[in-house]
């Protein structure tokens, strides 16, 4: 269900795990939704090392998700990597009442 602002609901809060991901396709965008102490981060699933749809999977520690191919580091909130370089497209999140919404926003190739 989209709303006018652009957020898709995906899930209930009550399917989500503390420190496990999960994998939705939100608007044909991968994405990687993890709860962490309560609070929803929505990432790109799509690791930029090798491009594997592997990031729901990964650990999540000290406000980071470890891809699980080859160890590379994101920050849950900015999808940054810890050099501030940019990594992973973050996405909004909205929580109303038991339902969880994701903005996304797909990344425009220019040739």
């Amino acid at each position: 269900m989209k709303h006018n602002d652009g957020f898709i609901k995906v899930c209930k809060n009550s399917e989500l795990k503390e420190k496990i991901g999960r994998r939705f396709f939100v608007d044909d965008v991968d994405v990687a939704l993890f709860k962490v102490d309560g609070q929803i981060y929505a990432l790109n699933n799509v690791c930029i090392h090798q491009k594997a749809a592997i990031i729901y999977d990964g650990f999540i520690e000290d406000g980071k998700v470890t891809c699980p191919s080859h160890g590379w580091q994101f920050n849950l909130k900015t999808g940054k990597v810890p050099h501030g370089v940019k990594g992973l497209d973050s996405y909004e999140v909205k929580v109303i009442e038991e339902d969880i919404y994701i903005k996304v926003f797909r990344r425009e190739l220019r040739w």
